[in-house]
């Protein structure tokens, strides 16, 4: 795993140290709280934790998520909605191989309606 991104209620203590033992070179990108202060080696060894602080002083919140690929997770979130709304909210084949074709086809599907266009909208008024 490259990196682990998850909402502000993975912001624990306990969550960064089960990705860095399984994972030691991930990136952790969960947004700090609003009340969030940087660790006591923040200016010695900072944490990405405390990366991602410093980064949100300097940018804004906005900014780092822009910065951070933090965005990414609105767009996984979006494409896991179209796809239950379209396909449904789990496979129907019992094999492997089946399921595999299942997911195939599935992906198939919604990458042809992509390739079909979004709806362009334009202000009236």
């Amino acid at each position: 795993m490259a990196t682990f991104i998850g909402d502000g209620a993975y912001d624990r203590d306990d969550v960064h140290a089960a990705v860095a033992a399984r994972h030691p070179d991930a990136a952790v990108v969960v947004p700090p709280r609003a009340s969030a202060v940087p660790g006591a080696a923040a200016e010695t060894a900072p944490t990405q934790r405390d990366a991602h602080l410093r980064s949100i002083a300097e940018r804004g919140r906005m900014g780092w998520q822009h910065a951070s690929g933090y965005n990414w997770r609105a767009l996984v979130g979006a494409d896991i909605s179209r796809w239950k709304r379209v396909i449904g909210d789990g496979l129907r084949s019992q094999t492997d191989g089946r399921q595999a074709t299942e997911v195939a086809i599935a992906a198939g599907v919604l990458n042809r309606m992509l390739e079909l266009g979004r709806p362009e909208y334009v202000r009236i008024a």
